[in-house]
């Protein structure tokens, strides 16, 4: 299982309910026999007071997890995505800024079913104060193939 998975570090083998000592030297002595053939470094320790082994392995290669998978497409591996109320503040933000920035006659927002739906329901409010704002129309339009995450600010002229 060592080499099968590519463990490494440190690693404690639970004897504990192994109650004769000669048992315990014996699978010692026949882990570090099957460890002779194991081209990764380690190191055994014996057999501690509360019947556990230490030991370390040093990696040879990439771990079975890194070798068969990759990260996740939605959120680039890191576990979590933006909500949906996180994603319409970003949104306004960045349209705060292209109207700084540029000339436009309306705002065209391309995102999620669930951002745009929330746009005009909760912060419809917030939408129309921007609108007031800027003195530019916002219009929205759900795109079925973007993230949570995704969206576009498309400037009209």
């Amino acid at each position: 299982q060592l080499r099968l998975r590519n463990l490494g570090g440190i690693i404690i083998l639970d004897f504990i309910d192994m109650s004769s000592d000669e048992h315990k030297q014996q699978v010692l002595k026949s882990l570090e026999r099957a460890l002779e053939k194991d081209r990764a470094k380690s190191h055994i320790s014996q057999v501690s007071a509360l019947g556990l082994v230490e030991m370390t392995r040093k990696r040879t290669r990439e771990s079975l997890e890194q070798i068969m998978c990759e990260p996740c497409a939605v959120c680039s591996g890191r576990g979590t995505v933006k909500t949906a109320e996180t994603v319409c503040y970003e949104i306004l933000r960045e349209i705060i800024r292209e109207a700084r920035q540029y000339e436009a006659s309306q705002f065209l927002v391309l995102a999620s079913q669930e951002v745009v739906d929330l746009m005009l329901d909760e912060e419809s409010g917030s939408v129309a104060e921007l609108e007031g704002f800027i003195g530019i129309p916002i219009k929205f339009q759900a795109e079925v193939l973007y993230t949570q995450e995704q969206y576009d600010v498309v400037l009209m002229m």
